[in-house]
């Protein structure tokens, strides 16, 4: 499901407008890009957790060569889904 099939899933249920639905699907990516930006977490109730996962630096092999390469240290996005998500899952 790209945003766009996102966006016409929230307008039909929503019974909003699509061009309505993708603005408020945009505006949902956003904030949530900025509540991680800052550090933060977005719980979600019934659905997960977004928060901010940091790797340390550390030695890795460049697989062509074989040398030892310094990997920099790194903040990436995690999620971790809610027991409701994972009970509708399975």
């Amino acid at each position: 499901m790209t945003k766009q099939d996102l966006a016409k899933e929230v307008a039909d249920k929503a019974d909003l407008d699509q061009s309505d639905a993708k603005r408020a699907v945009d505006a949902a990516f956003e904030a949530i890009t900025q509540e991680l930006a800052k550090g933060g977490e977005v719980s979600v109730s019934g659905f997960g957790k977004f928060s901010v996962s940091e790797r340390s630096a550390r030695e890795g092999r460049n697989p062509a060569t074989g040398e030892t390469i310094q990997i920099a240290a790194s903040k990436g996005a995690k999620f971790s889904a809610a027991s409701a998500l994972k009970k509708e899952l399975n």
